[in-house]
Parts: C-alpha cells; structure tokens; sequence
C-alpha cells in the first residue's frame, strides 16, 4: 500500500449521494446494458471468472486513486494504466495524495503512458466531487479504509482497497454492511484470491477429499538486515512543506492523534501501532485470506494471538515473532505463524483433514500441490496415493485481481470478484483479533450472529466437550457434499464394555 493518503478539508458529505450528471448516469448505463448485451463477450479467464467487454470503446469507467505512493502507485495505478492500455474500457482519470510528488509521479505516469493527464487533488472528497468517477482504488495507510471506503460508496462508487480491508473488527462489519447495501463492485487488494488453485481446493474439500477438514496452517517467514519495513528510503524531500501531514494522520476525522510530523511514522507506518499492524495486517492477512477461500471458512469464533519483538529493537512498536491460532464453529483450526527475522527454515502451508492433507509449499507462486492420504487403516481403503495435482499457473496475480475488478465492474456484477468484502471482513478480524490478543493479553470470541466480539471464557471448550458426551456428529465446511464420510468414527465392538457401572450391574449387563 501507499505510505500516503488524503482526506477531507472543505467539502462535506455524509451519506448516500446520487449522480445527477446525466452523462455520468448514461455511462453507467451504457456499461451496465453492454455487459449482459448480445454484443457483449464473455470468456473465462485464468482466474476462474467471466470476462465482459463492452459494446464500445468509447465509453470507459473512470478511476480516481487515492494514495499512489508506495504500492498505490506500484500495483494500482501501474497495472490499471496497463489494462487501459490494453484495451480494457477503464479511464484513469484522476489522482489524489497528500504527497505533492507522489500526486505528479502518478499523473505524469499515467498522462506519458495514456496521453491524456489526470487531474490531481490533495483532498480526496474534492476529488469525488469534481472528477466526475464511477470508480476509485485506495492505496492509503491502514487507519484510512474504513473511512474511505465507505465514502466511496456512499458516493455510488466501485471500490478497490488494498489489504487490510480496515484496521478494527469493527469497522470491517461496518464496512461490509455498507457493501452491501450499496450494490457496488468492491475488491480487497489480496492478490493470491485471483489464483485458479483456492476455487478448486475447495471443490475438492466439499467433495469429502480429505474427509473432515480439522486444520489449516499458513506462514509469512521474513528477514532483513535493517528490520522489517525499514527497507522502504526516507528522503529529504519527506517534509512538511510537501506533505499535508494533519490530513495524513486523519486528526480532524478522529482516526488518530496529532504528533509532530516524522519521516519514519510516514514512511515505514507499519512499524506503528495507529497507522498499522505490522506482519499482523500487512502478511498474515494475505495467507489468511487465502485459506479462507479455500476452505470456504469466513468469521472465527475463538481467537488468541501471541508474540513479542525479541530481536528488532529499532524504537518499533509491532512484534517481529507473532503465531495467531483461530478456532472456527465449522470444526477447523487455523493457525498463521512467523517471524520477521529468518526466512529460510518457514513452516509448509497445508490443510489437513481426517483422511489427508493438501500441502502447498510456502509463498503463493505455485504450480501445484500435493495430496497426502491418511494410513489405510484409517481410511478403510488401500487405493488412496500420495499425488500431485497441477494447477494454472499466474504471472502476476496483481494484474489478474485488478483484471478481474474491471470484469466485475464492466458486467456490474459484485458477485465476480475474487474478494468481496465479506471475505475481507472475515480475514481482518481473524488477524487483528490475534494482533489484540496479543497485546492485551485476553482470547477473545466473535458471535455467529451479530458478530461483536467479547472476552472468551470456558464455553468454547464446553460446547465440544458436550457434543462428544453426548455422541453428537462434526460440523462441517460450507458446501459439504460428501455426508459422513471421513467424518464418523468406527465403533469397536469393545466398546461395548465402556461407562458407569449402575447399582453394581456392567454396562454390557444392562
């Protein structure tokens, strides 16, 4: 993401806002009319999904950015100058930044490699205002989602926000059930989502392919010499003479406190708790989420978190070694663990279940994976073998998830992004809920229904106690097909002879 971002001064909004320029509406329209058109073109691409091209060339969904700094610039506006390029019916058309040089980086890019110059703005409300969108992407620090984001679509706007979709469990469901009310096509910039592999790992697991799915484990291993996001220059032109930094912070907005402006804090933000989470949202939402894709699972309902900074005394307040385990009311175990300080001996990403485990390797570049059967004398069939099962491969995940965000955009159809909202809500409070446990020393629960999270207490551990007490069967995954297979254990005949000896009588006398 941007280590930049902007915000409101002058202009005010509050609430759903409707285009009244006609020519806006007639392009949405058009857009909207040319995706389910005789003339459209539907073809799947390497990521599983419908692409649509539009009837005309001429017309174009226009893109606002906010925060092209550092991946905002990056990935966002990089990858969608390319699209544009290519053909697709996308405008990049305005660029917002608090930054004065990441504001002419971004237009100068996109006007040398498009022709046309974007307008550029410091307040991003200004921007909604006078740029006339029907589409904006968020590359801004963690603390400015939720907000954005919401602005975005209160103003009637597509939406793609870089991860972590918000920085508090609280604002995901809000930002979720704004989503949803909006009718807008929203991506979280979790790029591994645009992978063939998630979709059918999870056909494979609903099918019963490793009988009841019981655990995942994923990883985000690094090193560094200087510490983790220390990498990232701090240059003598970060300065308050070109860096709005009281909208940076969000002060009037309330999204954190006034310090005195400092290049680290700026530039390397995921160092601090107000602006970030370290390897909590910046890396174990990446590998969380995918898991969730694949397993089909979203909101935990037991989360504890653990850590400490043991070797990066840098003035840093993020753990440089954290482990986050999530216990889903589906029946599974996740667990993300690693340390910012040795990459080279990281833990294999896997999901394991009664009957086998698909072993993925580590990172997200991979060909394929493997599947590793249980012993026959607990799958009750000798046939089953160690196999590796190919899947596409992607070059570059990140142009595939802002190539499917377009498709969505063009057929006007939330439902084919690769990361809804929903799926982001699910992973942010999976991982921050860990980053809080961490720091306050607490597990906490997330209710099925309202999803509010409180303190944990002994119930989690009793509802299963009592299930087994009571021979009840295992929850299971959603789109489970496969029955009880892999699930139900064999009864052996001895057992016959187990619990309490009533009146004196054994039980195979009752």
């Amino acid at each position: 993401m941007s280590e930049s971002t902007s915000s409101p001064s002058n202009v005010k909004s509050q609430g759903s806002r409707q285009p009244t320029d006609t020519s806006k509406a007639s392009r949405r329209d058009f857009i909207r009319s040319s995706a389910t058109s005789v003339g459209a073109v539907a073809a799947v691409t390497a990521t599983g999904t419908q692409e649509v091209q539009a009837a005309s060339p001429n017309e174009k969904i226009r893109i606002g950015f906010i925060g092209p700094g550092g991946r905002g610039f990056g990935a966002h506006v990089k990858r969608l100058t390319k699209l544009q390029v290519e053909g697709k019916p996308i405008e990049l058309v305005a660029v917002c930044d608090v930054y004065s040089e990441h504001r002419d980086r971004a237009a100068d890019y996109i006007e040398k490699e498009t022709g046309k110059a974007p307008s550029k703005h410091e307040d991003y409300l200004e921007m909604f205002a006078k740029a006339n969108l029907d589409a904006v992407c968020i590359g801004t620090p963690d603390h400015w989602h939720a907000k954005q984001t919401m602005d975005a679509l209160n103003h009637g706007l597509h939406v793609y926000c870089e991860k972590p979709m918000t920085k508090t469990v609280e604002e995901a469901i809000e930002v979720m059930r704004t989503w949803q009310k909006s009718g807008k096509v929203m991506q979280v910039g979790v790029q591994s989502t645009s992978l063939p592999v998630w979709n059918q790992v999870n056909d494979l697991l609903t099918s019963g392919k490793l009988g009841k799915v019981l655990m995942y484990q994923t990883e985000f291993f690094r090193n560094s010499a200087q510490g983790q996001w220390r990498y990232y220059k701090l240059e003598p032109a970060m300065n308050p003479r070109n860096i709005n930094w009281k909208k940076w912070l969000g002060v009037e907005e309330g999204l954190a406190e006034y310090e005195d402006f400092d290049r680290a804090k700026y530039r390397q933000w995921r160092r601090f708790w107000p602006y970030g989470s370290g390897m909590f949202t910046d890396l174990f939402v990446h590998r969380t989420t995918s898991m969730l894709k694949a397993t089909g699972l979203r909101f935990p309902g037991r989360v504890v978190g653990a850590g400490g900074i043991y070797v990066e005394y840098d003035g840093r307040d993020v753990p440089d070694v954290a482990t986050v385990v999530a216990d889903f009311p589906e029946g599974v175990q996740g667990l993300v663990t690693a340390t910012m300080a040795c990459q080279e001996t990281p833990i294999r990403q896997l999901i394991r279940g009664h009957f086998g485990s698909f072993v993925f390797g580590t990172g997200e570049k991979f060909e394929g994976f493997d599947y590793v059967p249980e012993r026959p004398q607990v799958t009750r069939d000798s046939k089953l073998k160690e196999e590796h099962i190919p899947v596409g491969q992607v070059l570059d995940t990140t142009y595939d998830h802002f190539k499917n965000w377009v498709t969505a955009m063009v057929a006007d159809d939330p439902s084919l992004v690769n990361n809804d909202p929903r799926l982001g809500a699910a992973a942010i409070t999976t991982v921050i809920l860990g980053a809080r446990s961490y720091r306050e020393g607490k597990a906490f629960f997330v209710d099925e229904e309202s999803l509010a999270v409180k303190d944990a207490d002994a119930s989690w551990a009793n509802r299963w106690e009592e299930r087994s007490h009571q021979r009840g069967k295992p929850n299971h995954i959603a789109g489970w097909k496969a029955g009880d297979h892999g699930s139900v254990l064999e009864e052996p005949e001895y057992m016959k002879l187990a619990g309490p000896w009533v009146n004196g009588k054994a039980p195979e006398e009752g």
